[in-house]
């Protein structure tokens, strides 16, 4: 047994100390499958992610992805992250410009798009597993009022809340200011009465000028049952609020883009490109990019893992 390198990255973000943090072990089949979650639970973040042989053909790699608390099957942030920094190691191969792989998932296979952007960064484009599909969640306005702390006219008043997911279900809040959504605190008790029980446990709170035909989102997501009080950039949740926009905003047919700003009010800002192709005013395609930059590495201490195996 050997020390189990990871690096660290922020993602979502052209910044250091910015985005969303991202732990990945490249070498993750050296990882017994015991200790991934406890690794993960160790170092806290928002996702750690451990890189495995491929097992679909034509797949570059296997990604695991933890929470603290939990195995996804899919996640955005930690696709984006883990690519960019495969493609930065040199697993794809040399590329001039962009390269195309496809990365297997719990939830299924993932197609992601490698492309060099201006200032030396990389950016991954990766397009979701699943559809984003609606859920039953609480609308009932006073109790998702409580849940934020806001009083009920906070809530945006022209579009209704629901639940929406692909792959990780999520009730989606639309609030009627940006003061709103700062001002937001998630109620714990309100969450475990009202929340937590339901399809839709995840919390993503958002908020847009233009409900009908805005492209510019903010939010933020709370997930305790996920080990995270709040996220600063949540690519599932991107991908789920694109079924919940797709239905609210009647797109017929095309494509259609948003930018969401997420993590402002946590001190690490984040930009998600998110784009999907519409049909019938449904999602036939969801993507979901942005860029990572490097922050650090480190080791597991082989030492560590034996006395744990002990």
């Amino acid at each position: 047994m050997t020390d189990l390198p990871f690096v660290t990255l922020d993602v979502f973000t052209e910044t250091p100390f910015t985005g969303n943090p991202l732990a990945v072990f490249p070498a993750g089949e050296h990882v017994p499958e015991a200790l991934m979650p406890r690794i993960a639970a160790e170092l806290n973040l928002s996702e750690t992610v451990f890189v495995l042989p491929a097992v679909r053909p034509g797949s570059a790699a296997r990604l695991r992805i933890f929470t603290p608390t939990i195995e996804m099957p899919f996640a955005g942030h930690p696709v984006v992250g883990t690519t960019v920094a495969l493609a930065q190691a040199g697993r794809f191969g040399p590329f001039a410009d962009r390269v195309e792989v496809v990365l297997d998932l719990e939830a299924g296979p993932a197609p992601v798009t490698v492309e060099r952007v201006p200032g030396g960064l990389v950016r991954a484009t990766l397009t979701t597993p699943r559809q984003p599909v609606p859920l039953p969640a609480t609308t009932d306005r006073a109790v998702l009022a409580a849940l934020l702390g806001l009083p009920a006219e906070a809530l945006a008043a022209e579009v209704e809340p629901g639940g929406f997911g692909a792959g990780v279900p999520f009730t989606i809040i639309p609030l009627a200011s940006a003061e709103a959504l700062a001002a937001a605190r998630l109620d714990l008790g309100v969450w475990r009465d009202r929340i937590a029980g339901t399809a839709a446990p995840h919390v993503h709170v958002v908020f847009m000028e233009d409900w009908r035909t805005g492209r510019d989102i903010r939010a933020r997501m709370f997930a305790p049952a996920m080990g995270i009080a709040e996220d600063p950039a949540t690519g599932a949740a991107a991908a789920a609020l694109a079924g919940w926009l797709a239905d609210r905003q009647r797109h017929d047919a095309g494509t259609a883009s948003w930018t969401i700003r997420q993590g402002v009010e946590m001190g690490r800002p984040s930009t998600i490109g998110l784009s999907a192709d519409l049909r019938d005013g449904r999602t036939t395609a969801v993507r979901i990019g942005g860029t990572a930059v490097a922050v650090g590495r480190g080791a597991v201490l082989a030492a560590a893992v034996q006395n744990t195996a002990m």
